[in-house]
């Protein structure tokens, strides 16, 4: 399949010993050398970045052209996938001419206007510093020859449906389309193949159904947060793995929880959101490099991350939805590797696994740490689509809790009371016609006179 690319890149590849092609690598190359657009399922670290490079790299080798102006434009999510792909850019292009340039959050807009001034062939963007640009009049896109959405589900997510649009709208409307996403059944993804694309060939690799067989799911139930932070603790210690991810929902939790697991003697480190641009690399750096182990990380920090040897993955906090929860796990398993998947459920969250069960079409295991044990094993009855079945209404014979049964001696004397009430004779005459009050209708009853 290589052979098919330019010379250059064959060199390229021998030097950094590609010989064998992944599935996605193997569909999607010849389709994009024959000028279609192509909409692929794909997983970060399924060699999905050199799919699209490849070919694209061997079209701009061959037809060299002499006006300025971005030759491909390649969106993605996040900066941490940014520089991912810039270095895969760097590495596959070693013995050519060609250029890229990155444009993200968190850089000097002068630095990145430079850059642009350089006319690099390959631009690497998020969506909102590009459309900055664009619409400061700083890009040149008007003859743009490939436009790539990379994780286009997770841009989808993030809210960039709206800016993509817009930044197509610089774009020539003859390019060529491609769009890489984790699923294509996402939300939002086929109105934007639809949108975007013309005629493209659908291609559905690396399902998760086929990368679920790698990796072990496993649910342990947990009482709040102190019994999770202990099972954290318990697990890191006790399970066998060279990397480890833990994913919170929130900044607060992952700083939380990174500070607690170094007071514990874990090799830990933390991403998310906050985190500048320099600190990202630098922590990224550093787990690669196995300066520490185990990264304690946010769901938008940690979207793209292609790291080696993580045999390891925990939920602190369940994932909101099926699509984070298979990027989550998809962190482990690959490469034909096994892994672990290990998802902390306390009682409020039990009904989001068991949604996100039915979302698999899976069944994950039950565990139970003996070591540490809690009150909440889970619920006592189950419904048929496995969430918790609700409290029906209370047996009168059933004893009732001291602040029961005060609510409902309160809410009886009220009742018992407006009874009274409604029963007790008035002193009043009744009025067919209504007083007048101010001017107004009223329609209070007549008092009766007051004796002489």
């Amino acid at each position: 399949m290589f052979n098919l690319v330019h010379d250059k890149l064959q060199k390229t590849l021998q030097t950094l010993g590609f010989t064998q092609e992944t599935e996605v690598q193997a569909k999607a190359i010849p389709l994009i050398l024959e000028g279609n657009d192509v909409a692929a399922s794909a997983e970060t670290g399924s060699g999905k970045t050199a799919a699209y490079l490849l070919p694209i790299l061997h079209h701009l080798l061959q037809n060299t052209v002499s006006h300025s102006g971005t030759r491909c434009l390649v969106l993605v999510p996040t900066r941490e996938l940014a520089k991912q792909v810039e270095k895969q850019f760097e590495q596959l292009a070693q013995f050519t001419s060609l250029s890229a340039g990155v444009l993200t959050g968190g850089a000097s807009m002068q630095f990145q206007r430079a850059m642009l001034r350089k006319d690099p062939e390959l631009l690497i963007a998020t969506p909102g510093r590009i459309l900055d640009h664009s619409n400061n009049g700083e890009t040149e896109l008007d003859k743009l020859e490939y436009l790539v959405l990379d994780e286009a589900d997770k841009m989808l997510d993030l809210g960039f449906s709206d800016d993509v649009t817009a930044i197509t709208n610089f774009c020539n409307k003859e390019r060529k389309t491609l769009l890489f996403s984790a699923t294509l059944n996402a939300r939002g993804i086929k109105p934007m193949i639809q949108k975007l694309m013309q005629e493209p060939k659908i291609l559905v690799l690396n399902s998760f159904e086929e990368q679920q067989k790698q990796i072990t799911q496993q649910i342990i139930p947990a009482d709040d947060l102190k019994h999770k932070e202990k099972l954290v603790n318990w697990l890191l210690k006790n399970e066998k793995y060279r990397k480890a991810i833990i994913f919170c929902n929130t900044k607060t939790q992952v700083d939380r929880l990174g500070g607690l697991l170094k007071y514990y003697q874990h090799a830990a480190g933390t991403l998310h959101g906050d985190n500048t641009q320099e600190i990202r690399n630098q922590v990224m750096m550093q787990f690669r490099d196995n300066k520490f182990n185990v990264l304690i990380a946010s769901d938008v920090a940690a979207r793209g991350i292609d790291v080696k040897e993580v045999d390891l993955v925990i939920n602190f906090d369940m994932a909101h939805n099926g699509d984070d929860y298979i990027h989550r796990i998809g962190r482990t398993g690959r490469a034909g590797e096994s892994g672990l998947a290990i998802s902390l459920i306390s009682s409020r969250e039990w009904n989001l696994m068991a949604t996100i069960e039915n979302f698999l079409k899976t069944k994950f295991e039950k565990r139970i740490v003996k070591a540490l044990i809690g009150k909440y094993t889970g619920p006592k009855n189950l419904k048929s689509n496995g969430k918790a079945a609700t409290k029906g209404k209370r047996h009168s014979g059933k004893k009732l809790s001291a602040r029961e049964k005060k609510r409902l001696d309160k809410k009886q004397s009220k009742k018992k009371k407006t009874i009274q009430q409604k029963l007790e004779p008035e002193d009043v005459i009744s009025s067919s016609k209504p007083k007048k009050k101010f001017g107004g209708i009223s329609e209070a009853p007549v008092q009766p006179l007051r004796k002489k």
